[in-house]
C-alpha cells in the first residue's frame, strides 16, 4: 500500500505545508517528505497524532477499512 498518497492528501485538505506538520510534531521537514514518498514511514506516537490533528481514524488516514485484508 502506498500510505504517503493519503499522508499527502490530508494534510493539504487541512492545509497545512510539510513544515507545519513537522513543527506540530516535533520532527523534521525531510520525515514528513519521507513519509509522503514512500520512503518511510511515521512512528505508531505520530500516526496516532497525524489522525488527531486531521480529525481522521487511523484507518481512513491508511487508506483501509475494515473489510480489507491486510
Amino acid at each position: 500500500m502506498e500510505f504517503g498518497k493519503n499522508f499527502r492528501k490530508y494534510r493539504i485538505l487541512n492545509g497545512y505545508t510539510q513544515q507545519q506538520i513537522a513543527e506540530k510534531l516535533g520532527i523534521r521537514q525531510s520525515n514528513v517528505s519521507d513519509w509522503e514518498n514512500n520512503v518511510s514511514r511515521p512512528e505508531y506516537e505520530n500516526l496516532i497524532a497525524l489522525a488527531r490533528l486531521y480529525d481522521e481514524s487511523l484507518e481512513t488516514l491508511l487508506g483501509v477499512d475494515g473489510d480489507d485484508e491486510l
